[in-house]
């Protein structure tokens, strides 16, 4: 059965669209801009860092693209089908004639279904400590096996070995044969899959790095070596790398010999080094040495006022890929100072959680990022609008108990101080001293996180007293914050970031899976994750359990999403997490047009240049606005054909 696979996906300012509003384009057909941070790897199957797989993105092609709305299309593969009588089976047909070329734009080698088998045998083996193969070890039959197989003959030396450097004996594993992986070259075109289970969601997996191909013989040539420059790759996409200078400049030209070539507009892009970027850009926007500049809001306001820049600044478009979400840690390990103890009997009070919940007001601490109309990228749910769409039109944020969630604000300063009310009773009888001391840790990576997490603290004590809560703001390390922070449990509240990795909503139960260092809302006696009381590992197990059923519908998406809604809203409603917002805050100025190119909230779409055009001029906010109710007005015309 061939699977005509629509993501009807993308809300009011989730963007990428073709042709808004008539713009004009530029005759000069180079795109320039600054960057500051250099890659440290081409090699697209080892790297999980957007920045150096933005590269791959634009010049390795994946099975499957997405149109400037989010509905799936044909890439390297011309059509694919899923097993009727096995549904674990998917079989893609390649395209004939697709080529390799080199960094000079001279053809190597044909594109073939071997291809794809190579990368996975080198992402799924441990020794090449791939970033992304986790993907396929989620996904892929025997995947995993083959996986632990291969990490085992690393740590003991191909099984040289009986203990490791600390003395610790290494359990043996069992072999696994790459053969017995669910990946296979049936002929040159034709690449057959076989998951772990059904997958109704693999179509989309399949922009994931790890899934992208390699020509092997080229791999094996260049061992250690590939991806370490612009000469120890080969390209398959819209775009070669024809210069690759780190701390200087990369330079990516349109591929000649690529198979779609009518749909790649602009000819060259330039992309030069400066530590500076980020200050620097604006003045170099506004001289025309450059295309493209982040506006920072300490910015924005006089770019606004001055007729000369007022009509070059935009908001950014939204990026529905990654979504942010206030974790409550129900296994501290921070410092005595902040009383982890007393902590945990607060953070067991399902009053004391909702008394925060609903008396956080979002809008004013998002206002720091978004001082326009912060409301527009705020988010009620983990999952956003339009992520998922079932076959009968309804979006999954819209079925049954989220529906009422994601409507509104949840925002009520009197519902959060009847629930700090019944949370004092919670406190006395759990023996808890007040106030509550709360360490909210400020990300210095992420721009003006300081400043939001202070109003979050005055505007939290302000509302609930500085009697009944202690918000102390600590400052987490530049490098390293995931692991010693997040990963390490050290915080009472914290603002995450999870990215989608593919279009299902089961997706975003993935923080909330035992074994992830979100909230640790699981218990793991192994580790002393104990600290959950009966009334909270009762609805903890409840949650697991519903999302466990979830993932066992397969037949129809519209059941199958309904009750991950449930579970989500489950978890929302005992305030195990509040959900903050979308990524895409900001301003910019920038001659590319953001509804344009492709679009899906997960993998690569956003990230390609592919489809899209040079404008003019840069587009206004009012363009902006026009364009985008363009685009949400098309959308759903064309999501409705699709599906």
């Amino acid at each position: 059965m061939k699977r005509a696979i629509s993501l009807a996906l993308a809300a009011a300012m989730m963007v990428g669209l073709a042709a808004c509003g008539g713009t004009s384009t530029k005759d000069e057909n180079t795109y320039r801009v600054l960057y500051s941070g250099e890659v440290s790897t081409l090699n697209y199957l080892v790297s999980s860092s957007t920045d150096e797989l933005k590269v791959a993105y634009n010049t390795i092609d994946c099975l499957v693209e997405y149109d400037s709305y989010g509905n799936v299309l044909p890439g390297l593969a011309e059509s694919w089908e899923q097993d009727p009588e096995n549904p674990e089976v998917w079989t893609f047909h390649l395209r004939k004639g697709v080529k390799w070329i080199d960094h000079n734009a001279q053809e190597v080698a044909e594109v073939t279904a071997n291809d794809f088998v190579s990368s996975a045998r080198y992402a799924l083996d441990a020794a090449n400590g791939s970033g992304t193969a986790y993907m396929m070890t989620n996904t892929l039959k025997n995947a995993a096996a083959y996986n632990d197989y291969t990490a085992y003959l690393v740590e003991s030396e191909n099984g040289t070995r009986t203990t490791n450097a600390e003395g610790d004996p290494i359990e043996p594993v069992e072999e696994v044969a790459f053969e017995d992986v669910g990946i296979k070259a049936v002929d040159d075109y034709t690449l057959q899959f076989t998951t772990d289970g059904v997958k109704p969601w693999f179509v989309s997996a399949v922009s994931f790095g790890c899934f992208y191909p390699v020509y092997g013989p080229f791999l094996e040539e260049k061992g250690d070596s590939f991806g370490t420059s612009n000469d120890t790759l080969l390209y398959c996409g819209a775009y070669y790398l024809e210069s690759f200078e780190p701390q200087n400049r990369h330079v990516y030209q349109k591929n000649p010999s690529y198979w779609d070539k009518d749909k790649v507009y602009i000819e060259t892009i330039e992309k030069k080094f400066n530590t500076e970027a980020g200050t620097l850009a604006p003045e170099m926007f506004k001289r025309g040495e450059i295309d493209e500049a982040s506006i920072s809001i300490d910015l924005v306001q006089a770019w606004m006022e001055d007729d000369a820049t007022k009509d070059l600044v935009r908001p950014n478009r939204a990026d529905p890929s990654y979504t942010y979400f206030i974790s409550f840690n129900f296994e501290p390990s921070f410092d005595e100072q902040y009383q982890p103890e007393n902590w945990i009997k607060a953070v067991n009070s399902e009053n004391f959680r909702k008394s925060i919940y609903y008396g956080l007001d979002r809008v004013k601490s998002y206002s720091v990022q978004m001082p326009e109309n912060p409301e527009t990228l705020l988010l009620n749910t983990i999952t956003p609008p339009a992520f998922a769409v079932g076959e009968s039109g309804t979006d999954y944020t819209e079925m049954g108990s989220l529906a009422a969630i994601t409507q509104g604000d949840p925002f009520d300063a009197d519902q959060a101080l009847e629930y700090k009310e019944a949370a004092l009773a919670d406190l006395e009888a759990a023996g808890a001293s007040l106030p509550v001391i709360i360490p909210l840790v400020i990300n210095p990576n992420e721009t003006n996180c300081d400043k939001e997490c202070q109003v979050i603290e005055q505007q939290l004590e302000g509302l609930l007293g500085t009697d009944y809560i202690d918000i102390q703001l600590v400052s987490g390390p530049s490098t390293g914050f995931l692991g010693e922070i997040r990963r390490a449990g050290k915080y009472g509240m914290l603002i995450c970031n999870w990215g989608f990795d593919y279009a299902d909503p089961e997706n975003a139960g993935e923080p909330f899976k035992a074994g992830n260092s979100y909230q640790f809302m699981y218990t793991d006696a192994e580790n002393g994750y104990t600290n959950k009381t009966a009334e909270t590992q009762a609805l903890v197990d409840e949650y697991y359990g519903m999302m466990e059923a979830a993932s066992q519908i397969t037949t129809s998406n519209d059941e199958r999403y309904a009750a991950f809604a449930e579970a989500e809203a489950f978890l929302i409603e005992h305030a195990f997490v509040i959900p903050y917002h979308m990524s895409g805050s900001g301003y910019i100025a920038s001659y590319l047009n953001p509804f344009e190119g492709q679009y899906a909230p997960f993998g690569a779409a956003r990230e390609r240049y592919k489809g899209q055009h040079l404008l003019e001029k840069p587009m206004s906010a009012a363009e902006f606005e026009t364009a985008l109710n363009e685009w949400n007005e098309k959308r759903m015309h064309a999501s409705d054909a699709a599906s």
